[in-house]
């Protein structure tokens, strides 16, 4: 009778470990679904295709007649739908569900959703001002290594 329960109990419990794997899957997959939203990944990915597209047009302005075919094209390869999975595996690799039930935790709070709103602006900011500081000294890495000036 012991050796029938704990058979019993062995295939129940090897039974039940592929169903809990898979909400468990699902949970950390919602979780990083969770942080898709909250942080405003789509609108991102999407602004970040504008940008490239923009970028293109300011450098070839004579593709500026091609604009909804770059569209349709960085969409396809580069857009929200093209990328949503791959980079779900990204973060469902990097964080576990109780690390993103923190982060979630915290970008929805009125001071992660500021986070999320300021910290592109100040990134930005921090590329202009280093970009700042390099024009401004750009003369002194041109002496330095200038023909005349001995290597360092």
């Amino acid at each position: 009778m012991k050796q029938l329960s704990c058979l019993v109990s062995l295939s129940l419990a090897l039974t039940l470990t592929p169903a809990l794997s898979f909400a468990d899957a699902t949970s950390h997959r919602q979780q990083v679904e969770t942080l898709f939203k909250l942080t405003q990944m789509e609108k991102k990915i999407q602004e970040s295709v504008d940008n490239v597209i923009q970028l293109q047009l300011r450098q070839n302005p004579q593709l500026a007649q091609h604009q909804k075919t770059m569209q349709t094209f960085f969409d396809k390869h580069i857009g929200w739908g093209a990328m949503k999975d791959e980079l779900a595996e990204m973060y469902l690799k990097r964080f576990s569900e109780e690390e993103l039930e923190k982060i979630n935790a915290f970008y929805i709070t009125p001071a992660g959703q500021k986070v999320i709103t300021v910290l592109p602006e100040l990134v930005k900011e921090r590329n202009q001002l280093a970009m700042q500081r390099l024009q401004n000294n750009i003369g002194e890495l041109q002496k330095q290594i200038s023909p005349e000036q001995p290597a360092r």
